[in-house]
């Protein structure tokens, strides 16, 4: 008999408060919620490097990635689990229509794989040409707050690719669990495999078909509102309604298709043999805090605090119960490799969650995240912490890497003019890589344009046993001083740049961690 199988879905952006399961109110999830039934749910699960790409790397490696490098491939120091699964021989398969795998950001992830499918045409895909698109119909059709249509522009070339969508079979969501389907009925009498079904939904432009969309009526009669820029919520009452209306219909959608794979498991009776896990990457503001997405604003919960759903068929008798654990994406990659009773690798700083079904038990007293240049979040379960460094553009900000790329380019010569050699971390496995001066010319999310971050109110805490809306911030010496000293040690379990701790105040932690590392040893 072959070990057991398992099935990872990961949805982009799907917000925690979006599910039925984790007490949502007025989004139809019937299959989530059907899934909840049988599952484990994580009720403390985190983020840890922010936002796609970065959170995808920590998916892979089980480390946080932040404090070294923004957006940007993986790196040939980095373990990947679906590569060292397959050195297992364990068949690793992708599916998904996540666009940004196939820029120059993330061009080494789908890789790892034995084999993977990729269908096109989400956010601005490069993937349909129109020399000359009809610029003034689109204008007729989709509001100027949201879209632009000048030749560089994503909405542009949303909307293009948005042309060969019309109708739902041809959306690149629904012939993500097409494939999907068609991979379980091929291959779930063999094993053993790990099969990966990532949905670019319900991230935005929140467009999904009329059957879902009819589901949350507004009134609203103006042009196409799903695509709301990362930046303060100024909107009408009605226009943000709209715009929520056309998130929800596509968390609908996206309920819908996970609800066929479902549907699969019972069809082929994968519950006994078959691991199902459901998550996410991050979640998005939906004008929560006067905001409208992630990146600029603090790691509000809406954001950093999101879903985690794992079946186990020798834990079937744990099916609808909750795990107050706090755990977070890196956690992700060792539970993989456990599945397949795969060796985690030393550089791995998450703990496999597969005990945690027998037993709740916590391995962590607190949870670190972030983005790269950006403040620092952290959470104890009751309390959640933003550190701002004092000046978020103050010279000193360096990545460390041997794939200089952005999210949609290389590094510029004038950048790499300030590239010197910078000796191994303990993660490299021995290969020094590349310092680069992170503010010469700045392309990366924490400082790029119209996506700076704002400061809001700075350093804070805030209590979210009393605040769970997070509308009162405090700050308490005692509180932030164990939170700084928990910080520092999770930062010198990744073995942080030296100039980082400096950066955040930290320095002085740092060196007491260091001092009773040192006397520990003695």
């Amino acid at each position: 008999m072959h070990r057991l199988n398992t099935v990872f879905v990961l949805f982009d952006s799907l917000n925690r408060t979006a599910l039925g399961c984790y007490g949502a109110n007025g989004v139809h999830t019937p299959n989530f919620d059907r899934f909840a039934r049988r599952a484990v749910a994580f009720d403390r699960h985190y983020v840890g490097s922010l936002p796609c790409m970065p959170a995808r790397r920590d998916l892979h490696t089980g480390r946080l990635s932040f404090m070294h490098r923004p957006w940007g491939p993986l790196e040939p120091f980095d373990n990947s689990f679906p590569a060292l699964m397959r050195a297992a021989g364990v068949y690793t398969h992708l599916i998904t229509d996540h666009l940004h795998y196939f820029k120059d950001g993330g061009a080494t992830y789908h890789g790892r794989f034995q084999s993977w499918e990729f269908f096109r045409g989400q956010e601005d895909d490069a993937w349909k040409a129109m020399v000359q698109p009809p610029l003034e119909r689109f204008r007729e059709k989709y509001s100027a707050k949201q879209y632009r249509f000048d030749p560089v522009s994503p909405h542009r070339q949303n909307v293009i690719n948005r042309q060969w969508m019309r109708d739902e079979a041809a959306m690149p969501g629904p012939n993500c669990f097409a494939a999907a389907l068609e991979f379980l009925e091929l291959n779930h009498t063999a094993g053993p495999w790990f099969l990966q079904v990532e949905c670019f939904d319900p991230h935005e432009p929140f467009d999904a078909p009329p059957r879902f969309r009819d589901l949350y009526p507004t009134g609203y009669t103006g042009k196409v509102l799903d695509w709301p820029q990362y930046e303060r919520a100024t909107d009408s009452a009605l226009e943000i309604a709209e715009i929520r209306a056309n998130y929800a219909a596509l968390v609908t959608m996206s309920d819908h298709y996970f609800g066929k794979l479902l549907d699969a498991f019972d069809r082929h009776g994968l519950w006994n043999d078959t691991i199902l896990i459901l998550s996410t990457d991050h979640g998005f503001l939906l004008a929560e805090h006067e905001w409208w997405g992630k990146n600029r604003m603090p790691y509000y919960v809406e954001i950093s605090h999101i879903p985690l759903l794992v079946y186990h068929p020798a834990h079937a008798g744990e099916g609808g119960s909750r795990r107050q654990a706090l755990t977070q994406t890196i956690d992700l990659m060792p539970t993989f490799l456990n599945c397949f009773e795969v060796d985690i690798p030393k550089e791995v700083q998450g703990h496999s969650l597969l005990p945690l079904l027998a037993q709740d038990r916590g391995f962590r007293t607190t949870c670190l995240f972030g983005m790269f240049g950006g403040p620092l979040g952290a959470c104890d379960g009751r309390y959640v912490h933003y550190l701002y460094p004092p000046d978020l553009y103050a010279p000193g900000l360096y990545q460390y890497t041997l794939m200089p790329m952005h999210l949609r380019s290389l590094f510029t010569a004038e950048e790499l003019r300030t590239a010197e050699l910078a000796p191994p971390f303990d993660f490299t496995k021995g290969m020094p890589v590349l310092r680069v001066n992170a503010l010469k010319e700045p392309q990366h999310l924490a400082t790029r344009g119209a996506l700076r971050f704002e400061p809001e109110r700075g350093t804070v805490l805030y209590d979210l046993q009393k605040d769970p809306q997070q509308a009162q911030p405090f700050r308490e010496p005692v509180i932030e001083e164990r939170f700084h000293h928990e910080m520092a040690a999770i930062l010198g379990a990744h073995d942080a740049p030296a100039e980082f701790y400096d950066r955040y105040g930290l320095d002085r932690f740092e060196r007491e961690r260091v001092k009773a590392q040192a006397a520990a040893i003695v």
